[in-house]
């Protein structure tokens, strides 16, 4: 039996069965699928209504958002580097577009510090060009523009977190997301997350405290 912390499934008790919008596709596949397959399935759903959507309006910041992240997603699931290539550029584009888009920030910097969490700063510098020092200063920049949102300042907390658990910065974001806005399903999702990882910071767990960071980010269920 896994451990209650290690099965991100149990905050998506408030979501419904059902998801709905592209979006809500992508917070199933991130939390609520445990199988590849089947989170794939969403992910590429999502894209596909978001792309559609695009070419009916080029100027649809939302469906541009929703796009990138699946790509991101998509490439998180698969491990191909011609994927993870791919979604670093087009959320690059992205923040170069929109770079008051605290969602575009924040997915740049979850993709290199995702990348450096999975293979180790020299790998992922030399195998993808990822960079500890852009990953952070995107998620400043992510904090900074959209931090009164709980799924924007807890997701940036816990990749902060996840990295180093003695982070300061990643300890006060910590705090300061669970007194954020909740108004969506993720934010809520985020907000349950770093209350587990601010009980173990508490009681000066370090190492637990990065394990849940790891575990309850966006497809923590998957060890590809």
């Amino acid at each position: 039996m896994r451990a209650a912390w290690a099965l991100p499934v149990a905050m998506m008790a408030a979501m419904p069965v059902l998801a709905q919008t592209p979006r809500d596709l992508l917070t199933a596949a991130a939390y609520q699928d445990s199988d590849k397959a089947a989170a794939l399935g969403k992910i590429d759903r999502a894209r596909s209504v978001a792309l559609a959507e695009l070419k009916t309006d080029g100027n649809d910041q939302e469906a541009a958002i929703i796009a990138a992240i699946a790509m991101a997603y998509r490439a998180k699931l698969s491990g191909t580097r011609g994927e993870a290539l791919a979604a670093r550029r087009e959320i690059e584009a992205l923040v170069a577009r929109y770079p008051r888009n605290a969602e575009a920030q924040l997915a740049l910097g979850a993709w290199h510090l995702g990348i450096i969490n999975r293979v180790g700063k020299i790998m992922a510098r030399a195998g993808a060009g990822a960079r500890q020092d852009v990953g952070l200063a995107a998620l400043d920049r992510a904090v900074a523009l959209g931090g009164s949102r709980a799924s924007i300042v807890g997701l940036a907390a816990m990749l902060r977190i996840e990295i180093d658990p003695a982070d300061a910065t990643g300890r006060s974001w910590l705090e300061a997301a669970v007194k954020a806005g909740a108004p969506a399903p993720l934010d809520r999702i985020a907000q349950r997350a770093v209350q587990q990882v601010l009980v173990a910071l508490r009681r000066g767990d370090r190492k637990t405290a990065q394990v849940l960071a790891d575990r309850q980010l966006p497809f923590g269920w998957f060890k590809g």
